[in-house]
């Protein structure tokens, strides 16, 4: 429907007064009687076509190093990613795969138009990615507490912290913002926290890994963001690292920069190894310990026995590459969730490939689960190095899409019982598992 006023045209699916789909300015009002509605709306789409999408870096904070961030992450104006056409939807969704995470700011978006949205880029998929019932009757699963369905949208989760009311369907929804107290072996102190000290709560990827394929892509989208002072991350690893971050910030690390900064031995080992997780990996960590840094889990042996675990079977057990390919770039990128792994494959060298100084040369079958752990530690924590990590200062109507198949990402923080903060997230179980390298990949690093 179209509707003209003395100095706008608005345009929309129906009209509402208050929230109009789209308007824009008119230089010659007193010329309206010229045109047509259908003339109008012409040249209105005609406009919009011409409209090219403007991007910017993202605004990092001055504890970080710029330069390391200036392939990850960009700002995007002028679309709406509630309403994108074909053709913008496409730039969209390269500028996604080629920077890692977008950012659209003062955003209106419903949950139906997350849903959309997230979707359109694995149009097969259909499911939330821990299934729509999330961990349906698994109450001792770790991510049971954190996570609210929006009723009619069941793909959409609300998550944050404090008491939200009457919230898109749901009368009454208590939320928990993840703490690392709850997780860590160690916790920092309440009066390190008094004065502002807080750690990392678990670098991850959005997935079941179980049974359901890791989603392709998440969206996170800022209802109500409360504000508040900076905090400070302590690393607490002996080496000293700290990074100073906007409160309740979502942390960011590229996967391709995890993989770029190995040395060569174990970028060999990370083109030929492929990762079993375990079953029901949520509930198998829940009575686990993290590392200080978020960044996996200790080795005490209290992860739940496989027997004690809810029905599981063989087949559903995820075993995926090392690396993930980028579907636009050809790039790789290094992902895996360090806390849900229980195996790694290691296949032999490449005919032709050298020897000397190689790792696992012949290959190798690594059970232990702490030499699993050490060896994911090892190549995965150079990436969340500070000056590596983009922590995102969010604002109300922020959302920001992320390669969940190419970014590793944490909650971070605490909040008072008293400050309520509400998100919406959607990421969809995938219609296929990730691509590893190609046999031209291992011949390269191998």
């Amino acid at each position: 429907m179209i509707r003209v006023t003395s100095t706008k045209i608005y345009i929309a699916s129906s009209w509402q007064p208050q929230r109009p789909r789209f308007h824009f300015p008119l230089a010659h009002p007193a010329r309206l009687h010229r045109y047509s509605p259908q003339h109008l709306f012409n040249f209105y789409t005609t406009s919009r076509r011409s409209m090219a999408i403007e991007i910017a870096p993202l605004p990092v904070p001055p504890t970080v190093d710029a330069s390391k961030l200036k392939e990850f992450g960009r700002e995007v104006r002028g679309v709406n990613p509630g309403n994108l056409s074909t053709e913008e939807f496409k730039e969209v969704h390269d500028l996604l795969y080629k920077h890692g995470a977008l950012l659209f700011r003062d955003v209106d978006l419903s949950p139906e138009q997350q849903y959309a949205l997230t979707k359109a880029f694995d149009p097969a998929s259909e499911n939330y990615g821990h299934g729509n019932k999330k961990t349906e009757g698994e109450k001792k699963s770790i991510l049971h507490p954190d996570l609210k369905t929006i009723p009619r949208v069941p793909q959409v989760q609300l998550i944050g912290n404090g008491t939200v009311y009457d919230h898109e369907g749901l009368a009454e929804a208590k939320l928990k913002h993840p703490s690392h107290t709850t997780f860590h072996k160690t916790h920092v102190s309440p009066e390190d926290e008094d004065k502002g000290y807080t750690r990392y709560y678990r670098w991850h990827i959005d997935a079941a890994l179980y049974d359901l394929s890791p989603p392709k892509v998440t969206t996170l989208y800022g209802v109500s963001v409360p504000k508040g002072n900076h905090q400070r991350v302590r690393y607490d690893d002996g080496t000293g690292d700290e990074l100073e971050v906007p409160l309740g910030t979502t942390a960011f690390v590229d996967g391709r920069n995890m993989f770029d900064l190995l040395p060569q031995e174990l970028k060999s080992v990370a083109v030929r190894t492929r990762v079993k997780y375990a079953p029901h990996p949520y509930v198998w960590m829940a009575p686990a310990h993290a590392l200080s840094t978020g960044l996996g889990i200790m080795s005490e042996g209290l992860e739940v026995p496989y027997d004690e675990l809810p029905a599981w079977e063989e087949a559903k057990i995820k075993v995926l590459p090392m690396l993930w390919k980028n579907p636009v770039t050809g790039e790789l990128h290094l992902q895996v969730h360090p806390c849900g792994v229980a195996e790694l494959f290691v296949d032999p060298l490449p005919a032709g490939a050298k020897r000397e100084g190689a790792l696992y040369p012949d290959g190798a079958h690594i059970t232990d689960l702490k030499a699993v752990r050490d060896l994911l530690y090892k190549m995965q924590r150079p990436a969340i190095a500070p000056s590596f990590v983009y922590p995102h200062d969010w604002h109300e109507r922020d959302l920001v899409l992320f390669h969940n198949r190419g970014v590793l990402h944490t909650v971070v923080g605490a909040f008072k019982p008293d400050q309520v903060r509400a998100f919406h997230q959607c990421n969809l179980a995938a219609s296929d598992d990730p691509k590893g390298p190609t046999e031209e990949d291992v011949r390269r690093w191998a």
